[in-house]
């Protein structure tokens, strides 16, 4: 199965944490990393955001039915979000549009077996593959990729 972590793009301040929108540099980010993604995604991959405005609009750039997903709005812990997408046992490619903590807190889960308070940059993207290797489970970096390394959106 491959894992890739989607932090949401640049989003409007406001009190609705939900309804917080992107901002232009925000729609910019998810067009440049929508851009870089799409010809890397496997057919069949899932589209999974959050119910907040800036995570559904960030996905949307994909162009494909996505997933909400309440379990993984602002503030789910590194836990609940892996419970709620099926890792490790799901199947084919998840592409997981979320927020910060949690999605440095998966990263640093799955990559380095503890959870820490990694930092994840907007718009970014994580792209980690969990593979059988010498009889055990193991989860590997594939790409990091940010908005910046794909065009001029940063």
């Amino acid at each position: 199965m491959d894992l890739i972590l989607w932090r949401h793009a640049e989003a409007e301040d406001g009190s609705d944490d939900l309804a917080r929108a992107l901002t232009r540099k925000g729609q910019q980010q998810a067009g440049a990393m929508a851009a870089w993604l799409r010809p890397h995604l496997p057919d069949g991959y899932r589209l999974l955001v959050s119910e907040a405005r800036r995570s559904r609009q960030t996905g949307a750039v994909l162009g494909k039915h996505a997933e909400v997903i309440p379990a993984i709005n602002p503030g789910a812990s590194a836990a609940e979000v892996l419970s709620a997408i099926g890792w490790p046992e799901a199947t084919g490619t998840l592409v997981l549009v979320g927020h910060q903590p949690y999605i440095g807190q998966v990263a640093s889960l799955l990559l380095a077996d503890a959870e820490q308070d990694w930092s994840v940059k907007k718009g970014a993207v994580w792209w980690i593959q969990n593979r059988e290797r010498n009889g055990g489970e193991e989860s590997v970096l594939k790409v990091m990729m940010t908005p910046g390394m794909v065009g001029d959106a940063e």
